[in-house]
């Protein structure tokens, strides 16, 4: 139940909220920013799925700890 509730939140961020799928990048306030591929989101929700609400998140937690604005765009995925 908590894996689903926390996976529709995630999903109603990059919706609304997401500088990279959100409403910002369909009115052109901002544009893709994401060094990695997958999002840090969808990365978050495949880990979720993979490993469970606690560890998924975590997991998510440090990938985003890992992103910052020197980062050079590349495929990250899941493991």
């Amino acid at each position: 139940m908590a894996k689903k509730i926390i996976i529709f939140i995630i999903k109603t961020y990059q919706k609304i909220l997401s500088p990279d799928t959100g409403l910002p990048n369909k009115i052109g306030v901002t544009r893709s920013t994401c060094q990695f591929f997958p999002t840090c989101s969808n990365y978050t929700i495949q880990a979720i799925e993979k490993y469970g609400t606690f560890l998924g998140l975590y997991k998510g937690f440090r990938r985003i700890i890992r992103c910052h604005p020197w980062q050079k765009n590349h495929i990250d995925p899941l493991v």
